[in-house]
Protein backbone atom coordinates (compact mmCIF):
# COMPACT_ATOMS: atom_id res chain seq x y z
CA UNK A 1 0.00 0.00 0.00
CA UNK A 2 1.59 3.23 -1.00
CA UNK A 3 -0.42 6.44 -0.36
CA UNK A 4 1.23 9.60 -2.44
CA UNK A 5 0.91 13.32 -2.32
CA UNK A 6 2.22 16.73 -4.30
CA UNK A 7 2.47 20.07 -3.42
CA UNK A 8 4.65 23.27 -4.68
CA UNK A 9 7.40 24.56 -3.89
CA UNK A 10 7.76 28.81 -4.01
CA UNK A 11 10.19 30.01 -1.17
CA UNK A 12 13.50 28.39 -1.61
CA UNK A 13 14.89 25.52 -4.19
CA UNK A 14 17.87 24.70 -2.14
CA UNK A 15 15.45 24.33 1.31
CA UNK A 16 13.36 20.95 -0.48
CA UNK A 17 16.45 19.54 -2.24
CA UNK A 18 18.62 19.72 0.99
CA UNK A 19 15.56 17.87 2.91
CA UNK A 20 15.08 15.25 0.37
CA UNK A 21 18.75 14.35 0.31
CA UNK A 22 19.46 14.35 4.15
CA UNK A 23 21.82 11.89 4.21
CA UNK A 24 20.46 11.19 7.89
CA UNK A 25 17.20 10.31 6.19
CA UNK A 26 18.39 8.31 3.30
CA UNK A 27 21.58 6.46 5.04
CA UNK A 28 21.01 2.62 5.06
CA UNK A 29 21.76 1.77 8.68
CA UNK A 30 21.49 -1.76 8.54
CA UNK A 31 24.83 -2.08 6.03
CA UNK A 32 27.90 -2.73 7.26
CA UNK A 33 29.96 -3.52 4.35
CA UNK A 34 34.03 -2.55 5.84
CA UNK A 35 34.10 -0.52 2.66
CA UNK A 36 31.25 1.23 3.78
CA UNK A 37 32.77 1.64 7.11
CA UNK A 38 35.64 3.41 6.04
CA UNK A 39 33.61 5.34 4.12
CA UNK A 40 32.06 6.69 7.21
CA UNK A 41 35.14 7.45 8.58
CA UNK A 42 36.30 10.19 5.58
CA UNK A 43 32.82 11.49 6.12
CA UNK A 44 33.49 12.66 9.48
CA UNK A 45 36.01 15.08 8.07
CA UNK A 46 33.99 16.81 5.25
CA UNK A 47 29.98 17.62 5.11
CA UNK A 48 30.36 17.58 1.31
CA UNK A 49 31.41 13.99 1.42
CA UNK A 50 28.01 13.14 4.21
CA UNK A 51 25.45 14.80 1.29
CA UNK A 52 27.26 12.27 -1.25
CA UNK A 53 28.52 8.87 -0.87
CA UNK A 54 26.79 8.66 2.25
CA UNK A 55 23.09 9.00 0.79
CA UNK A 56 22.74 5.40 -0.80
CA UNK A 57 19.36 5.87 -1.91
CA UNK A 58 19.38 8.98 -3.58
CA UNK A 59 19.49 8.99 -7.53
CA UNK A 60 19.02 11.70 -10.11
CA UNK A 61 16.94 11.84 -13.56
CA UNK A 62 17.93 14.10 -16.16
CA UNK A 63 20.41 15.44 -13.23
CA UNK A 64 22.99 15.34 -10.98
CA UNK A 65 21.76 14.85 -7.14
CA UNK A 66 25.18 16.89 -5.96
CA UNK A 67 24.40 19.54 -8.63
CA UNK A 68 20.40 19.49 -8.74
CA UNK A 69 20.32 22.78 -7.52
CA UNK A 70 22.44 24.57 -10.00
CA UNK A 71 21.23 22.86 -12.95
CA UNK A 72 17.28 23.27 -12.11
CA UNK A 73 18.67 26.87 -12.01
CA UNK A 74 20.13 26.98 -15.16
CA UNK A 75 17.31 25.64 -16.68
CA UNK A 76 14.85 28.23 -15.49
CA UNK A 77 17.78 31.14 -16.53
CA UNK A 78 17.97 29.21 -20.12
CA UNK A 79 14.09 29.93 -20.70
CA UNK A 80 14.21 33.29 -18.50
CA UNK A 81 11.39 31.23 -15.89
CA UNK A 82 12.48 32.23 -12.75
CA UNK A 83 9.50 33.54 -10.77
CA UNK A 84 6.62 31.67 -9.18
CA UNK A 85 6.58 28.04 -8.30
CA UNK A 86 10.33 26.97 -8.43
CA UNK A 87 9.50 23.26 -7.88
CA UNK A 88 7.31 20.58 -7.16
CA UNK A 89 7.93 18.20 -4.10
CA UNK A 90 6.12 14.10 -3.87
CA UNK A 91 5.31 12.22 -1.50
CA UNK A 92 5.03 8.19 -1.92
CA UNK A 93 5.23 6.18 1.55
CA UNK A 94 4.29 2.89 1.88
CA UNK A 95 2.77 0.51 4.84
CA UNK A 96 5.51 -0.22 7.59
CA UNK A 97 7.35 -3.67 7.22
CA UNK A 98 5.72 -3.68 3.59
CA UNK A 99 8.61 -2.39 1.45
CA UNK A 100 12.51 -3.00 1.56
CA UNK A 101 14.41 0.39 0.68
CA UNK A 102 16.01 -1.12 -2.62
CA UNK A 103 12.21 -2.28 -3.43
CA UNK A 104 10.74 1.34 -2.24
CA UNK A 105 13.65 2.91 -4.56
CA UNK A 106 12.63 1.03 -7.51
CA UNK A 107 9.20 1.83 -7.46
CA UNK A 108 9.97 5.08 -7.02
CA UNK A 109 12.43 5.49 -10.00
CA UNK A 110 10.24 4.01 -12.25
CA UNK A 111 7.60 6.08 -11.13
CA UNK A 112 9.55 9.28 -11.83
CA UNK A 113 10.89 8.22 -14.69
CA UNK A 114 7.04 7.44 -16.35
CA UNK A 115 5.76 10.66 -14.97
CA UNK A 116 8.51 13.02 -16.18
CA UNK A 117 11.28 11.29 -16.58
CA UNK A 118 11.10 12.67 -20.52
CA UNK A 119 11.19 16.27 -20.04
CA UNK A 120 12.03 17.10 -16.31
CA UNK A 121 14.94 17.24 -13.91
CA UNK A 122 13.93 14.59 -11.06
CA UNK A 123 15.50 13.87 -7.86
CA UNK A 124 14.35 10.76 -6.52
CA UNK A 125 15.55 9.86 -2.71
CA UNK A 126 14.15 7.07 -0.24
CA UNK A 127 14.00 7.97 3.33
CA UNK A 128 14.64 5.29 6.06
CA UNK A 129 14.33 7.40 8.98
CA UNK A 130 10.81 6.24 9.94
CA UNK A 131 8.45 3.00 10.00
CA UNK A 132 6.86 3.64 6.97
CA UNK A 133 9.73 3.64 4.57
CA UNK A 134 8.75 6.41 1.94
CA UNK A 135 9.95 8.45 -1.15
CA UNK A 136 10.23 11.53 -1.73
CA UNK A 137 10.68 13.24 -5.53
CA UNK A 138 11.52 17.17 -5.96
CA UNK A 139 10.78 17.67 -9.81
CA UNK A 140 11.66 21.28 -11.27
CA UNK A 141 9.00 23.02 -12.37
CA UNK A 142 10.40 24.25 -16.09
CA UNK A 143 11.15 21.73 -18.66
CA UNK A 144 15.00 21.06 -19.48
CA UNK A 145 13.12 20.30 -23.19
CA UNK A 146 11.09 22.78 -24.46
CA UNK A 147 10.89 25.24 -21.02
CA UNK A 148 7.32 24.68 -20.54
CA UNK A 149 6.12 24.62 -16.82
CA UNK A 150 4.77 21.59 -15.00
CA UNK A 151 0.97 21.95 -14.39
CA UNK A 152 -0.05 20.20 -10.79
CA UNK A 153 -4.00 19.73 -11.24
CA UNK A 154 -6.45 16.77 -10.40
CA UNK A 155 -5.54 14.94 -14.18
CA UNK A 156 -2.10 14.96 -13.06
CA UNK A 157 -2.43 13.69 -9.58
CA UNK A 158 -4.83 10.88 -10.43
CA UNK A 159 -2.56 9.74 -13.17
CA UNK A 160 0.52 9.82 -10.59
CA UNK A 161 -2.03 7.62 -7.74
CA UNK A 162 -2.95 5.68 -10.76
CA UNK A 163 0.80 4.96 -11.86
CA UNK A 164 1.81 4.37 -8.00
CA UNK A 165 -0.87 1.30 -7.39
CA UNK A 166 -0.49 -0.18 -10.70
CA UNK A 167 3.53 -0.70 -9.87
CA UNK A 168 2.59 -1.20 -6.05
CA UNK A 169 1.05 -4.26 -7.68
CA UNK A 170 3.68 -5.22 -10.14
CA UNK A 171 5.89 -5.69 -6.94
CA UNK A 172 2.71 -7.64 -5.05
CA UNK A 173 2.26 -4.81 -2.67
CA UNK A 174 -0.89 -3.89 -1.34
CA UNK A 175 -3.33 -1.12 -2.32
CA UNK A 176 -5.87 0.91 -1.31
CA UNK A 177 -8.77 0.04 -3.17
CA UNK A 178 -10.92 3.10 -2.46
CA UNK A 179 -8.93 6.18 -2.01
CA UNK A 180 -10.58 9.31 -0.29
CA UNK A 181 -10.69 12.49 -2.30
CA UNK A 182 -9.01 15.04 -1.04
CA UNK A 183 -6.64 18.58 -1.75
CA UNK A 184 -2.89 17.40 -1.10
CA UNK A 185 -1.81 19.31 1.78
CA UNK A 186 0.69 21.96 1.59
CA UNK A 187 4.97 21.52 2.65
CA UNK A 188 4.48 23.56 5.41
CA UNK A 189 1.25 22.28 6.91
CA UNK A 190 2.29 18.68 6.49
CA UNK A 191 6.00 18.88 7.75
CA UNK A 192 4.60 20.78 10.52
CA UNK A 193 1.85 17.73 11.31
CA UNK A 194 4.90 15.02 10.82
CA UNK A 195 6.95 17.12 13.69
CA UNK A 196 3.80 17.24 15.74
CA UNK A 197 3.68 20.82 16.04
CA UNK A 198 0.20 22.96 15.65
CA UNK A 199 -0.90 24.50 12.41
CA UNK A 200 -2.88 27.13 11.86
CA UNK A 201 -5.92 24.73 9.67
CA UNK A 202 -5.33 22.23 13.06
CA UNK A 203 -6.31 24.91 15.38
CA UNK A 204 -9.35 26.30 13.66
CA UNK A 205 -10.59 22.07 13.36
CA UNK A 206 -9.76 22.22 16.84
CA UNK A 207 -12.31 25.06 17.80
CA UNK A 208 -14.85 23.94 15.31
CA UNK A 209 -14.75 20.60 16.89
CA UNK A 210 -15.02 22.47 20.40
CA UNK A 211 -18.11 24.23 18.89
CA UNK A 212 -19.80 21.35 17.39
CA UNK A 213 -19.65 19.70 21.17
CA UNK A 214 -21.11 22.05 22.66
CA UNK A 215 -24.20 22.84 20.69
CA UNK A 216 -27.63 21.62 20.08
CA UNK A 217 -28.83 23.59 16.82
CA UNK A 218 -26.44 24.99 14.28
CA UNK A 219 -27.37 28.09 15.28
CA UNK A 220 -25.89 27.93 18.70
CA UNK A 221 -22.86 26.12 16.80
CA UNK A 222 -22.27 29.57 14.75
CA UNK A 223 -22.85 31.71 18.12
CA UNK A 224 -20.25 29.38 19.37
CA UNK A 225 -17.78 30.13 16.63
CA UNK A 226 -18.35 33.56 17.32
CA UNK A 227 -17.95 33.96 20.70
CA UNK A 228 -14.49 32.33 20.01
CA UNK A 229 -13.40 35.49 17.78
CA UNK A 230 -14.90 33.48 14.29
CA UNK A 231 -16.12 36.16 11.56
CA UNK A 232 -18.60 33.24 10.05
CA UNK A 233 -20.03 33.86 6.91
CA UNK A 234 -23.08 32.00 6.23
CA UNK A 235 -26.16 31.37 3.76
CA UNK A 236 -23.41 31.24 0.58
CA UNK A 237 -22.38 28.23 -1.57
CA UNK A 238 -19.96 27.37 0.66
CA UNK A 239 -19.74 28.26 4.50
CA UNK A 240 -16.59 30.07 5.62
CA UNK A 241 -14.91 30.95 8.32
CA UNK A 242 -11.88 33.71 9.71
CA UNK A 243 -10.00 32.84 12.65
CA UNK A 244 -9.12 35.91 14.95
CA UNK A 245 -6.31 37.97 13.90
CA UNK A 246 -6.43 36.61 10.29
CA UNK A 247 -7.04 38.71 7.17
CA UNK A 248 -8.58 35.69 4.99
CA UNK A 249 -11.68 33.53 5.14
CA UNK A 250 -11.13 30.07 5.10
CA UNK A 251 -13.98 27.42 3.31
CA UNK A 252 -14.78 24.84 5.94
CA UNK A 253 -15.03 22.37 3.42
CA UNK A 254 -11.55 22.42 2.55
CA UNK A 255 -10.63 21.30 5.78
CA UNK A 256 -12.04 17.46 5.24
CA UNK A 257 -14.91 15.78 4.41
CA UNK A 258 -16.26 15.77 8.25
CA UNK A 259 -16.19 19.91 8.30
CA UNK A 260 -18.59 20.66 5.16
CA UNK A 261 -21.97 22.19 6.20
CA UNK A 262 -24.02 19.21 5.96
CA UNK A 263 -21.50 16.99 7.64
CA UNK A 264 -20.99 19.63 10.77
CA UNK A 265 -25.18 19.56 10.72
CA UNK A 266 -25.38 15.74 10.82
CA UNK A 267 -22.43 15.53 13.64
CA UNK A 268 -24.58 18.11 15.45
CA UNK A 269 -27.78 16.23 15.11
CA UNK A 270 -25.80 13.51 17.32
CA UNK A 271 -25.22 15.30 20.10
CA UNK A 272 -29.08 14.66 21.56
CA UNK A 273 -27.22 13.37 24.65
CA UNK A 274 -24.20 15.36 25.41
CA UNK A 275 -21.57 13.52 26.80
CA UNK A 276 -20.55 14.82 30.34
CA UNK A 277 -16.46 14.92 30.66
CA UNK A 278 -15.26 14.37 33.71
CA UNK A 279 -13.55 16.59 36.38
CA UNK A 280 -10.31 18.08 35.36
CA UNK A 281 -7.69 16.28 38.76
CA UNK A 282 -6.26 18.97 41.31
CA UNK A 283 -2.93 19.95 40.07
CA UNK A 284 -0.34 19.21 42.08
CA UNK A 285 0.86 21.73 43.84
CA UNK A 286 5.03 22.33 44.29
CA UNK A 287 6.73 23.68 46.70
CA UNK A 288 10.12 26.24 46.31
CA UNK A 289 12.44 28.01 48.64
CA UNK A 290 13.36 31.51 47.73
CA UNK A 291 16.98 32.62 48.96
CA UNK A 292 17.27 36.31 49.47
CA UNK A 293 13.90 38.70 50.05
CA UNK A 294 11.51 39.68 47.46
CA UNK A 295 11.22 43.05 48.27
CA UNK A 296 15.37 42.94 46.76
CA UNK A 297 14.92 41.11 43.65
CA UNK A 298 14.90 42.88 40.36
CA UNK A 299 12.24 43.38 38.15
CA UNK A 300 12.51 42.07 34.71
CA UNK A 301 11.96 44.52 31.94
CA UNK A 302 12.33 45.28 28.43
CA UNK A 303 12.64 42.46 25.77
CA UNK A 304 12.63 39.77 29.21
CA UNK A 305 9.73 41.15 29.91
CA UNK A 306 7.78 41.10 27.09
CA UNK A 307 8.94 37.27 26.07
CA UNK A 308 7.96 36.22 29.88
CA UNK A 309 4.95 38.00 29.28
CA UNK A 310 3.73 36.20 26.11
CA UNK A 311 5.11 32.77 27.16
CA UNK A 312 2.22 33.66 30.49
CA UNK A 313 -0.25 34.50 27.67
CA UNK A 314 0.44 31.45 25.17
CA UNK A 315 -0.41 29.57 28.45
CA UNK A 316 3.02 28.03 28.60
CA UNK A 317 4.56 29.39 32.28
CA UNK A 318 1.71 29.02 34.93
CA UNK A 319 -0.63 31.32 36.28
CA UNK A 320 -1.43 32.40 40.15
CA UNK A 321 -4.68 31.81 39.40
CA UNK A 322 -6.32 28.88 36.99
CA UNK A 323 -8.27 30.67 34.04
CA UNK A 324 -10.87 29.75 31.98
CA UNK A 325 -10.30 31.57 28.89
CA UNK A 326 -9.40 29.99 26.31
CA UNK A 327 -5.91 30.96 24.77
CA UNK A 328 -5.88 33.36 21.67
CA UNK A 329 -5.94 31.75 18.27
CA UNK A 330 -3.33 33.94 17.26
CA UNK A 331 -1.17 32.74 20.53
CA UNK A 332 -1.77 29.19 20.09
CA UNK A 333 -0.65 29.01 16.67
CA UNK A 334 3.00 30.16 17.60
CA UNK A 335 3.02 26.83 19.52
CA UNK A 336 4.43 25.52 16.38
CA UNK A 337 7.82 28.20 17.21
CA UNK A 338 7.92 27.14 21.05
CA UNK A 339 11.26 25.64 20.58
CA UNK A 340 12.77 28.88 19.25
CA UNK A 341 10.88 31.23 21.92
CA UNK A 342 12.01 29.51 24.26
CA UNK A 343 15.80 29.74 23.18
CA UNK A 344 15.48 33.26 22.63
CA UNK A 345 14.00 33.70 26.23
CA UNK A 346 17.02 31.80 27.38
CA UNK A 347 19.43 33.83 25.85
CA UNK A 348 17.80 37.16 27.29
CA UNK A 349 17.92 35.79 30.78
CA UNK A 350 21.30 34.03 30.70
CA UNK A 351 23.08 36.83 29.29
CA UNK A 352 20.54 39.66 31.19
CA UNK A 353 19.83 41.47 27.74
CA UNK A 354 16.73 43.61 28.26
CA UNK A 355 17.02 46.15 25.63
CA UNK A 356 17.85 46.56 22.01
CA UNK A 357 20.97 48.15 22.77
CA UNK A 358 22.49 45.93 24.75
CA UNK A 359 21.45 43.05 22.53
CA UNK A 360 23.22 44.91 19.66
CA UNK A 361 26.19 44.97 21.95
CA UNK A 362 25.79 40.89 22.90
CA UNK A 363 25.48 40.26 19.06
CA UNK A 364 28.62 42.09 17.93
CA UNK A 365 30.76 40.68 20.68
CA UNK A 366 29.77 37.18 19.74
CA UNK A 367 30.29 38.08 15.86
CA UNK A 368 33.91 39.71 16.73
CA UNK A 369 34.58 36.71 18.27
CA UNK A 370 33.31 33.99 15.65
CA UNK A 371 35.96 36.71 13.18
CA UNK A 372 38.76 35.15 15.69
CA UNK A 373 37.89 31.90 15.56
CA UNK A 374 37.71 31.62 11.70
CA UNK A 375 41.26 33.13 11.67
CA UNK A 376 42.70 30.55 14.42
CA UNK A 377 40.97 27.71 12.35
CA UNK A 378 42.27 29.19 8.97
CA UNK A 379 45.74 29.56 10.28
CA UNK A 380 45.71 25.52 11.75
CA UNK A 381 44.70 24.42 8.36
CA UNK A 382 47.87 26.51 7.10
CA UNK A 383 50.06 24.27 9.45
CA UNK A 384 48.49 21.24 8.27
CA UNK A 385 49.26 22.03 4.88
CA UNK A 386 52.73 22.25 5.47
CA UNK A 387 53.51 19.60 8.10
CA UNK A 388 54.54 16.24 7.33
CA UNK A 389 54.13 14.39 11.15
CA UNK A 390 51.26 12.41 10.90
CA UNK A 391 50.45 12.56 15.01
CA UNK A 392 50.45 16.69 14.75
CA UNK A 393 48.09 16.39 11.41
CA UNK A 394 46.01 14.50 14.02
CA UNK A 395 46.25 17.13 16.42
CA UNK A 396 45.60 19.76 14.63
CA UNK A 397 42.76 18.28 13.10
CA UNK A 398 40.97 17.90 16.68
CA UNK A 399 41.44 21.27 17.29
CA UNK A 400 39.91 22.15 14.06
CA UNK A 401 36.82 19.77 15.10
CA UNK A 402 36.79 21.56 18.49
CA UNK A 403 36.69 25.24 16.81
CA UNK A 404 33.95 24.28 14.20
CA UNK A 405 31.78 23.19 17.27
CA UNK A 406 32.46 26.11 18.86
CA UNK A 407 31.84 28.10 15.52
CA UNK A 408 28.62 26.22 15.19
CA UNK A 409 26.97 27.68 18.70
CA UNK A 410 28.25 31.25 18.39
CA UNK A 411 26.58 30.83 14.91
CA UNK A 412 23.10 29.85 16.11
CA UNK A 413 23.59 32.09 19.40
CA UNK A 414 24.06 35.27 16.25
CA UNK A 415 21.05 33.39 14.68
CA UNK A 416 18.72 33.73 17.55
CA UNK A 417 19.98 37.72 18.02
CA UNK A 418 18.85 38.41 14.84
CA UNK A 419 15.13 36.18 15.46
CA UNK A 420 15.00 38.44 18.91
CA UNK A 421 14.73 41.40 16.77
CA UNK A 422 12.26 40.38 14.16
CA UNK A 423 9.87 38.19 16.97
CA UNK A 424 10.19 40.80 19.31
CA UNK A 425 8.19 43.13 16.74
CA UNK A 426 5.72 40.56 16.09
CA UNK A 427 4.95 39.74 19.63
CA UNK A 428 4.21 43.34 20.70
CA UNK A 429 1.92 43.65 17.11
CA UNK A 430 0.17 40.14 18.07
CA UNK A 431 -0.41 42.06 22.28
CA UNK A 432 -1.65 44.73 21.37
CA UNK A 433 -4.12 42.88 18.91
CA UNK A 434 -5.33 40.92 21.33
CA UNK A 435 -5.51 43.68 23.72
CA UNK A 436 -7.38 46.02 21.57
CA UNK A 437 -10.06 43.13 20.58
CA UNK A 438 -10.40 42.22 24.63
CA UNK A 439 -11.34 46.10 25.09
CA UNK A 440 -13.85 45.92 22.49
CA UNK A 441 -15.49 42.71 23.85
CA UNK A 442 -15.68 44.12 26.93
CA UNK A 443 -17.13 47.36 25.43
CA UNK A 444 -19.86 45.09 23.92
CA UNK A 445 -20.95 43.25 26.81
CA UNK A 446 -21.18 46.01 29.10
CA UNK A 447 -23.38 47.46 26.43
CA UNK A 448 -25.30 44.54 26.51
CA UNK A 449 -25.70 44.34 30.45
CA UNK A 450 -26.89 47.76 30.25
CA UNK A 451 -29.54 47.11 27.74
CA UNK A 452 -30.49 44.23 29.44
CA UNK A 453 -30.99 46.08 32.81
CA UNK A 454 -33.08 48.80 30.54
CA UNK A 455 -35.47 46.36 29.37
CA UNK A 456 -35.77 44.30 32.52
CA UNK A 457 -36.59 47.48 34.22
CA UNK A 458 -38.72 48.74 31.61
CA UNK A 459 -41.05 45.26 31.78
CA UNK A 460 -40.79 45.70 35.68
CA UNK A 461 -42.99 49.26 35.16
CA UNK A 462 -45.48 47.88 32.48
CA UNK A 463 -49.39 48.45 33.81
Amino acid sequence: MATTAIWDVTDRLDRVIDYATNPQKTENLDFSSPDFQGLRNVLDYTQQDAKTEKQFYVSGINCDPDTVCQQMSRTKLQFQKTDGILAFHGYQAFAPGEATPETAHAIGMKLAKELWGERFEVVVSTHLDKQHIHNHFVLNSVSFMDGKRYYDNNATYALMRQTSDRLCREYSLSVIENPKRGKSKHYAEWKAEQENKPTWRGLIREDVDKSIDTSMTFTQFIAALRKQGYEVKTGVKYMAVRPPGKERFVRLKTLGDDYAEEAIKQRILQNRNPKRLPPLPEPKRKRCTLKGSINTVKKITGLQALYFHYLYKMGILPHKRASNKRTHFLLREDLRHLEEITAQTKLLCVHHISSKEQLFTYQSAVEQEISALYADRKAIYNQIRRCKDEEKVSVYKEQIAGLSKELSLLRKEVKLCTGILSRSWEIKEKLSRIKQEEIEQRKEEKTYEQRSRRSGSNRQYEP
